[in-house]
């Protein structure tokens, strides 16, 4: 049985990978993949998007979406990804264009058009908030978000906010507001789930896939002698192998000002919030599996 998805993305070293993780796994059912700024701007993220897709030969519709947050400045992260958000690797300028609809409109018409569908957020979530504000009856037709984002231990931005988070925090708090059922895959694990030097020397002698991925990944900047995060890719991994993450449910709140904005706030004790919950919150992952993993499904993909 597979498990159909969405993905909103802002592609991005990471995202591409996880974009990679999930267009090829026969037991996800990617329907539509929407575009947001925030690793770069939007026209980056919505053609990169397509590089990915083409690549692998897909016809998998692609629609971009919000230029901006909702409220906040924007300010990416090219510093991370590179001015392209996808340095490493030539994929050519035949790659073909977005569907001719907004990020919101695809969202809700393929959302209403299944049952049980999985959004897996690994940018901003101006788009998901968007579309919850405009089209609340999507709602009841999500069966989880899987969103990569947050922090509980320190951030990346700040020392208290994720970049997620930090880019739209108002959004966020839609989003974690809404009543639908939230996995938060955040720094807690993402930070651990390092790709090894080993891993990465290994992926690019696998096969034109893993050759791409090297590309990119070692034109990372992010991480250090330890490994490099893939940040994304944890959220798809999650959905498949949720048995390799420690979990715990708690409500999650999200600051949107003053110094501490895009923080995101768990309340351990549930002690504010009548014991209630929003979210089910990823806090420790087995590193060695998700190497393990990341190779094994490299290798699969012809």
């Amino acid at each position: 049985m597979t498990t159909k998805i969405i993905m909103d993305t802002d592609p991005g070293i990471d995202d591409a990978a996880a974009l990679t993780m999930a267009i090829n796994n026969p037991s996800l059912d990617l329907k539509l993949i929407t575009t947001v700024a925030g690793n770069v701007t939007v026209d980056k993220t919505t053609a990169n998007a397509l590089k990915i897709v083409h690549f692998f030969g897909k016809d998998i519709p692609v629609a971009a979406g919000a230029e901006q947050p909702l409220i906040k400045p924007f300010e990416d992260a090219a510093r991370i990804h590179g001015e392209s958000g996808m340095p490493g690797y030539d994929f050519g300028t035949d790659y073909g264009k977005p569907i001719d609809k907004s990020a919101v409109e695809a969202l809700r018409d393929a959302i209403m058009a299944e049952d049980e569908v999985v959004l897996v957020p690994t940018g901003s979530y101006t788009n998901i908030a968007l579309l919850f504000s405009e089209y609340p009856e999507v709602k009841s037709h999500i069966k989880q978000i899987v969103a990569m984002g947050g922090s509980f231990s320190g951030g990346n931005m700040t020392s208290a906010a994720e970049f997620n988070v930090f880019t739209d925090p108002d959004a966020a708090k839609i989003m974690y507001n809404a009543g639908v059922p939230i996995v938060t895959v955040g720094l807690d694990v993402t930070l651990k789930a390092l790709l090894t030097a080993d891993t990465i020397e290994k992926l690019g002698k696998l096969n034109k896939t893993g050759e791409m991925l090297h590309g990119l990944i070692t034109h990372y900047n992010d991480g250090s002698d330890a490994g490099r995060p893939m940040h994304d890719v944890n959220t798809i991994f999650y959905l498949l192998h949720p048995e390799a993450f420690t979990t715990k449910d708690m409500w999650v709140d999200v600051q949107t000002d003053g110094p501490a904005i895009g923080a995101t706030v768990g309340d351990v004790r549930a002690a504010y919030h009548d014991g209630k919950t929003n979210a089910k919150v990823c806090l420790d992952i087995d590193a060695d599996a998700f190497n393990k993993w990341f190779l094994e499904e490299v290798s699969k993909i012809k």
